[in-house]
């Protein structure tokens, strides 16, 4: 079993962290799958709940597939940032491919730009901007085992902790 201090190295940009989890780094897949479980329950569906704003769909395409391409290029097996563009973007294809089977729904063209744009910001953030990349990796399961204490790499070594309060004596 791996401890949570032993370390990991970090393909996409180099940078050692501290890998989490019993049993290696497989969990990771856990997370990407089930969020492509959830994109595809969703789009099969005829109606889809939205707030009654113009092209909010783009927006939430961006962010979800942005989403899962960090998920993806977390995943133990990609060999890098476009691997990870690149599969996330054949998915939003065959998401978009499938939709047109559900009756109510349509292919769009801009939902899969989107899908595509979501996964490269999201991947050139992972591998160029460090804190976001620290952020991501922060093995949080500590902060909570331990009862906190634990500095956050991004907030300049701010406890995650909520503050102890002194109690009055009577």
């Amino acid at each position: 079993m791996i401890s949570s201090e032993q370390t990991t190295s970090v393909r996409a940009a180099g940078a050692t962290v501290p890998e989490s989890g019993g049993g290696g780094a497989s969990w990771r897949w856990v997370y990407p799958l089930m969020l492509a479980t959830m994109v595809v329950v969703a789009s099969g569906r005829g109606q889809v709940a939205a707030p009654d704003i113009v092209n909010i769909d783009k927006a939430v395409h961006f962010a979800v597939f942005g989403l899962l391409a960090t998920l993806v290029i977390r995943a133990p097996g990609i060999a890098g940032g476009w691997v990870a563009v690149l599969v996330v973007s054949l998915f939003g294809i065959g998401d978009e491919w499938r939709q047109s089977f559900t009756p109510g729904r349509q292919v769009e063209f801009a939902d899969w730009v989107a899908d595509t744009l979501g996964a490269i910001v999201a991947v050139t953030a992972y591998q160029g901007w460090s804190a976001y990349r620290r952020l991501l990796e922060w093995p949080l399961e500590r902060v909570w085992r331990r009862g906190g204490g634990q500095a956050c790499p991004v907030s300049g070594g701010a406890s995650l902790s909520a503050p102890k309060v002194d109690q009055p004596t009577a």
